[in-house]
């Protein structure tokens, strides 16, 4: 029986199975979570019990992956948008950590190595310890890592609670600030009738009259007479028509100019006029835009509704339609279904997971990770097999589709093989480093908790000060920008716990691709600088 704990595959499962455990125990609403499995693993290290290498390279391809097939788009949306001043206190946080990391290990004579495992302990980054190893070959940054990991955890926590006390940050009114910009850039989209009253418009055709290039708003039905149908391009309105449209509140007032006044008058469903969520799952319509798909010429159907990522779009020519977006569609009984199976609709495939993307886009990472770029002339850099990987998942996502391959993978299938791929990871570094903690500890003291406490707590408060008085972000949202920099998940629940707003969520998943990326790029440079 004892000889079971020294075989890597029951060495491995019995780590995972007793860190999740250790993971799930809470104190005073902290808890390790899925880190506590690098603690268990560092234990059973220093007994002698390991887990091969090879777990640790699967894990970690596995894991990286997964992360940047999900935050891809997010990624370069950022840059588009007002997302540059979060990512600039990012880089500001991520930059000033590596440079006191940099500067403590040479104070302190502490090993390079140790060194950037500490910077990433007390950044609570599990993708940059996971490069440094990468880089360095070496299992000593998970020993700085283990030791100054609970420390940062802690402290990010505390700190992000006591921010706004300190600096007397009135968190409601900053609230209702966020909530009027976010409704200013995300305008509600709904649905109005109006009857037609312009003499200038009547017996044209919609083509004719260009109302959706016009007004940006999309009709939904007409009712002429007793008569009521789906539009299409040549359908023609007449005086006293009632004509639903849908779109923005800035949209419906350009039709109420263009056509005429709104009523509260109904629009009956006609008998064969059919409206449904469907579903975007079929490969041959992802990337297209809705002019090409032309739906109104072909089937005599409109979409006026997209929904993604849980947020209502008002579609436009140009919108372009995503794997696993629902949309509104409009249809009559004859051709509903024809559109129904040409957007795909398929639930089932929208849960399956093909694995062809994951392992071609890992061999395409892991090939990527083995180019050396020169830099400047005085070094070759090579971004390694993480960085490869990442960079890989990071534009392949943003692509979408390749021929008939889809760069995506459901929620439940990501979150699955990306816990699989840390935790393997992790109970692999940690026993490796077990061996050695022991006499790390004794040789460093608590030089390495203290170091961890100053490299998490003095880049939080130089950024937030930035952010706030020079930048004026909103503060719900900068707590959430500044849990995200960290990449902190534990920073990021005691953000939110500040805000009843998603405003500490959109924060931290807008800077959270460019952490994970600036972590790797300082913890490759922290290695062989």
């Amino acid at each position: 029986m004892t000889d079971l704990l020294y075989e890597g595959y029951f060495a491995l499962f019995l780590i995972i199975t007793l860190g999740i455990i250790l993971g799930n125990v809470k104190f005073r609403g902290f808890s390790l979570d899925l880190s506590a499995v690098v603690f268990v693993a560092l234990i059973m290290g220093h007994y002698g019990i390991m887990v091969p290498v090879a777990f640790q390279t699967i894990g970690l391809v596995f894991f990286i992956f997964t992360i940047g097939i999900q935050t891809g788009p997010g990624f370069f949306d950022a840059f588009r948008k007002t997302g540059r001043q979060f990512l600039s206190v990012c880089l500001l946080l991520i930059s000033t950590a590596a440079a006191l990391s940099f500067a403590t290990t040479r104070l302190f004579n502490l090993d390079p190595h140790l060194g950037v495992g500490i910077f990433n302990g007390a950044l609570t980054s599990t993708s940059g310890l996971a490069a440094a190893i990468d880089m360095s070959g070496s299992t000593v940054p998970s020993i700085g890592y283990g030791v100054v990991y609970p420390a940062g955890a802690v402290m990010a926590i505390l700190t992000i609670h006591l921010l706004p006390l300190i600096l007397r940050v009135d968190m409601k009114r900053e609230e209702k600030q966020y909530l009027e910009k976010a409704h200013a850039e995300h305008p509600r989209v709904s649905a109005q009738n109006f009857i037609v009253r312009n003499k200038n418009i009547d017996g044209k055709s919609i083509r004719e009259i260009g109302v959706g290039t016009m007004t940006r708003a999309i009709i939904s039905r007409i009712k002429h007479g007793d008569k009521v149908y789906a539009p299409g391009e040549n359908t023609r309105l007449y005086l006293g028509d009632i004509v639903k449209f849908v779109g923005t509140d800035q949209a419906l007032e350009k039709v109420e100019l263009m056509i005429g006044p709104r009523t509260e008058r109904k629009i009956p469903r006609a008998s064969g006029h059919k409206i449904n969520w469907v579903l975007v799952t079929c490969k041959e319509v992802i990337n297209k835009s809705l002019s090409e798909l032309n739906l109104t010429a072909y089937y005599g159907a409109t979409i006026t509704r997209i929904r993604r990522s849980g947020i209502d779009i008002s579609p436009k020519a140009g919108s372009t339609l995503r794997f696993g977006d629902k949309v509104l569609l409009a249809a009559d009984e004859e051709n509903m279904p024809k559109v129904m199976q040409l957007l795909g609709n398929n639930e089932k495939r929208l849960s399956e997971t093909n694995f062809l993307p994951i392992s071609l886009g890992i061999i395409i990472g892991v090939l990527l990770g083995a180019i050396n770029f020169p830099v400047f002339g005085f070094f070759e850099f090579a971004l390694g097999t993480t960085g490869g990987v990442l960079t890989a998942a990071l534009l392949l996502s943003k692509m979408g589709k390749t021929g008939p391959i889809i760069w995506s993978m459901s929620g439940g299938a990501n979150n699955l093989l990306r816990q699989l791929g840390l935790l393997m990871f992790l109970a692999t570094v940690g026993t490796h480093a077990g061996a050695h903690i022991a006499d790390a500890l004794l040789e460093y003291g608590w030089t390495l908790l203290y170091t961890g406490v100053m490299i998490t707590v003095l880049p939080m408060v130089i950024t937030t000060l930035i952010g706030h008085y020079v930048l004026h972000i909103n503060f719900a949202t900068l707590l959430g920008v500044v849990a995200g920099s960290m990449t902190s998940t534990p920073g990021l629940a005691a953000a939110d716990s500040k805000t009843e707003t998603d405003a500490a969520s959109l924060g931290y998943a807008t800077v959270y691709p460019l952490a994970l990326v600036l972590m790797i790029i300082f913890s490759k440079l922290l290695s062989v600088i």
